[in-house]
C-alpha cells in the first residue's frame, strides 16, 4: 500500500505540474500578451487590456525623389496574407514639397495622406479621430525607411537639401522618428510610435517577400537553382542615389531567419574602366569639388546617368541633340529619364547609359566578390527594370563588367542573380518592419488586439478537456496522500 501510495502521489503531482506548464501561464502563446489563469479552475479567468479598436501599420519607402506610403491593416494571424495588400497608398514627390515646406515637408506629406485617406472609400473614420489619436481609438504604428544614414531613430538624407529664409547655403533634410512620435500635430496624432530605417534595410527585408519567378528575371542561368537557403544575400540597387545591403542567417539557429544590416557601400570609389570614364572620373572630381576620389553612386543612379550624360555633351558638342538637350537642362529632378528614355542607337544619350550600365555591373561585381552572397545578389531599384535591356543580356554592357574581375571570376559562378522588376521592396520591407514594430508596442503597452482575442478563444478550447485531466491527477495525489497517513498510522 506504501509503494502504491508513494507512486499514485508521484504520478499526480508529476502530471500536475507538467499539465500547468504545457497549458498554464507558461504557453509560449498566452506568455506575452494575455494573462491566463489555469489553475485547476472550471472556466480560465482571462485578464486583457485591450488595444485601441482602429489599429493600423503604416510603411514608408521615402526616397530622394518619391515618399510611397501605405496603411495596411494589422494581420489576424500568422498565416493571413490579405493584410498585405494596403488600404490605402499613395506616392508623393518631395521636391515640392521641399520646396514649399522645408524642414516640414515630410510632417506636410503625412498629414495630406492621412487627409486623403479619412476622405477616400477606404474608411469611415474622421479627422476629428484620427486628430485625437489613442484618446479616440486610433493608433498608427509607422516604419519608414529612409535614404540615408540612421542615427538615433532619425535619416539625414544624402540626396536631399533645402534653403532655410535667411540662409545662404543648403542644410540637409531629416526624418525623425522620435519628434513624429511626440507630435499632435493635425492627424500625425494618430501615430504612436514611429521607427526609421535605412532605406536598404526596406530593400533587404522586402527581398525575403519576393517571389523570384515572377517579379525578378535570372541574369546568370538557373539562378533559382543555385540560391543557397543558408548563404548571405546581397541587394545593389540604383534609384535617385545607390544602395546596398546584406542579409545573414544563423548556420546554428535558421529558423530566426534572415537579419538585414544596412551599408553606406554606394558611396565607395567610382573606378573607371577605359580612356573615356578616367576623364568622366576627372570631370567629376571637378565638378564635385573632389581632390582625390569620386563616389560611385555619381555615376550608378538616376543622377549619376544625368552626370555622364552632361560630361558627354561637353566633350562631345558636336553629337548634341538641341533639342534633348533643352529637355535635359529643364528636367530637375527627372533629367535621368530624359538620357534613358531617349536612349536612341548610336544617340549621346545611348553612350551614357552603355558607361552607367557598365559601372552598375562592375560594383555588383565587387559586392558579390566581398560577400560571395551564395543566398542571392539581388539587383533592385527603380533604375534597374528601366535599363533592362542593357543589364540583362548577357553581352550587355552590364554583365561584361560584372564579370570582368580577372582571376577571381570563376567564383562569380556560384552567385545566383536576379533583376527586381518590381519597384516595391522597400515598401514591403517597410511593412514587415512595421510589423514587428506594432507587436513590440503592443507588449510593452501591454494591449492585446482582436488578434490575442482568438488566442484566447483557443486557450478556452484547451481548458475544456486539460480541466478534467487536471481534476483526476489531483484526485490521484489526493488518493495516494490519503494512502500514505494510512500506512503511517498503522505503524
Amino acid at each position: 500500500v506504501t509503494l502504491a501510495g508513494q507512486n499514485l502521489l508521484i504520478l499526480g503531482a508529476s502530471f500536475c505540474s507538467t499539465a500547468h506548464l504545457l497549458f498554464g501561464t507558461q504557453n509560449p502563446l498566452v506568455r506575452t500578451l494575455i494573462h491566463v489563469d489555469l489553475r485547476y479552475k472550471k472556466d480560465p479567468v482571462v485578464k486583457i487590456k485591450m488595444a485601441p479598436k482602429n489599429l493600423f501599420i503604416l510603411a514608408g519607402d521615402i526616397g530622394g525623389t518619391n515618399s510611397r506610403l501605405a496603411l495596411h491593416n494589422l494581420p489576424a494571424g500568422e498565416d493571413d496574407e490579405s493584410y498585405k495588400t494596403p488600404l490605402f497608398t499613395k506616392t508623393y514627390g518631395n521636391e515640392s514639397y521641399v520646396i514649399n515646406h522645408g524642414a516640414e515637408a515630410f510632417h506636410v506629406i503625412l498629414n495630406t495622406f492621412f487627409g486623403e485617406f479619412i476622405s477616400s472609400d477606404a474608411t469611415e473614420l474622421t479627422n476629428a479621430q484620427f486628430e485625437q489619436g489613442r484618446k479616440n481609438d486610433v493608433a498608427i504604428v509607422a516604419c519608414f525607411a529612409c535614404a540615408g544614414p540612421i542615427s538615433h531613430n532619425a535619416c539625414t538624407f544624402t540626396n536631399i537639401e533645402f534653403k532655410k529664409e535667411g540662409y545662404s547655403g543648403a542644410d540637409k533634410f531629416v526624418i525623425d522618428g522620435n519628434i513624429i512620435t511626440d507630435s499632435a500635430c493635425g492627424l500625425m496624432n494618430a501615430i504612436v510610435h514611429c521607427k526609421v530605417v535605412n532605406d536598404f534595410v526596406g530593400q533587404g527585408y522586402g527581398s525575403l517577400d519576393l517571389d523570384v519567378s515572377k517579379e525578378a528575371v535570372s541574369l546568370v542561368p538557373d539562378s533559382d537553382k543555385l540560391v543557397d537557403t543558408l548563404g548571405p544575400k546581397v541587394c545593389v540597387g540604383a534609384g535617385t542615389g545607390l544602395g546596398q545591403c546584406f542579409l545573414t542567417r544563423s548556420n546554428r539557429d535558421p529558423s530566426l531567419g534572415y537579419e538585414c544590416f544596412p551599408s553606406e557601400g554606394g558611396h565607395v570609389e567610382y573606378a573607371p574602366r577605359s580612356d573615356v570614364e578616367i576623364e568622366l572620373f576627372q570631370y567629376l572630381k571637378k565638378k564635385f569639388s573632389q581632390n582625390h576620389r569620386v563616389s560611385v553612386e555619381r555615376v550608378v543612379s538616376g543622377k549619376g546617368l544625368a552626370n555622364v550624360y552632361e560630361f558627354l555633351a561637353q566633350k562631345f558638342p558636336d553629337r548634341v541633340d538641341k533639342k534633348i538637350h533643352d529637355e535635359f537642362l529643364t528636367a530637375g529632378d527627372m533629367q535621368g529619364k530624359v538620357v534613358n528614355v531617349n536612349a536612341k542607337e548610336g544617340s549621346l544619350c545611348e553612350q551614357a547609359v552603355h558607361i552607367s550600365a557598365a559601372a552598375y555591373g562592375s560594383e555588383c561585381g565587387s559586392a558579390a566578390l566581398k560577400f560571395i552572397p551564395t543566398g542571392g545578389l539581388y539587383v533592385t531599384g527603380g533604375l534597374t527594370p528601366k535599363l533592362l535591356k542593357y543589364i540583362q543580356p548577357s553581352d550587355s554592357p552590364f554583365m561584361k563588367a560584372y564579370h570582368d574581375k580577372g582571376r577571381v571570376t570563376p567564383l562569380l559562378d556560384s552567385v545566383p542573380i536576379f533583376a527586381v522588376l518590381s519597384e516595391d521592396l522597400g515598401l514591403r520591407g517597410a511593412r514587415v518592419c512595421a510589423t514587428a514594430e506594432m507587436n513590440l508596442w503592443l507588449a510593452k503597452q501591454g494591449l492585446s488586439s482582436s488578434a490575442a482575442e482568438k488566442s484566447v478563444e483557443k486557450v478556452k478550447e484547451k481548458s475544456a478537456w486539460t480541466n478534467p485531466l487536471m481534476a483526476f491527477l489531483h484526485v490521484a495525489a489526493a488518493v495516494g496522500v490519503v494512502a500514505l497517513i494510512g500506512t503511517q498510522r498503522k505503524k
